[in-house]
């Protein structure tokens, strides 16, 4: 957090958690695998909560959509260990060759958030609930901007009610999509 995630060092973070640098190589390959970890930790929430909401009410796509992302930044808000994690990953790092496992594990996730939406889609489009000309893909990647960059602004100074200002910006792009 103090140092970005290229200058500190495993050395930096076995000193601050009181262990040898063998302890931490013990658990860890290396500095990349270690941030993964350290995202698991903050995605599993994220995941149980969209699963959770899934299975125990199978809402219209657009409206599942809203909740996954007041969700994301629900969690963001109001989980500081949370908040710690995603101003690291999206303020305080650079994708060198040594975080090259980080870069990808990044990708791979927003690959499959936007699978899923333009899965959610699609259901609204053959539902009837989504513009039939709207093109899955162009919007999952939109919605992906906002949810990312609105994360990204409020990291920065939160100098706006993310959940309030968060909630109006997502709805309004998803009432543009309701046929």
């Amino acid at each position: 957090m103090k140092q970005g995630v290229s200058a500190t060092t495993l050395q930096h973070i076995a000193t601050a958690a009181g262990v040898t640098r063998g302890a931490i190589y013990w658990h860890f390959e290396d500095k990349g695998e270690m941030f993964n970890a350290m995202m698991e930790r903050v995605k599993m929430p994220l995941e149980a909560a969209r699963q959770q909401m899934e299975e125990a009410n199978p809402l219209e796509p657009l409206q599942a959509l809203r909740e996954h992302m007041l969700a994301c930044f629900r969690v963001t808000v109001e989980n500081p260990q949370a908040r710690r994690v995603f101003e690291i990953a999206t303020l305080k790092m650079e994708f060198t060759d040594e975080l090259n496992s980080v870069r990808i594990r990044r990708k791979q996730n927003q690959e499959m958030w936007m699978a899923r939406t333009e899965a959610a889609l699609r259901d609204g489009i053959a539902k009837g609930s989504v513009k039939k000309d709207a093109d899955p893909v162009a919007v999952a990647l939109g919605l992906w901007a906002i949810l990312d960059g609105l994360l990204r602004l409020w990291l920065l100074d939160q100098s706006f009610d993310l959940l309030k200002v968060g909630g109006q910006v997502v709805d309004t792009h998803l009432a543009c999509l309701e046929a």
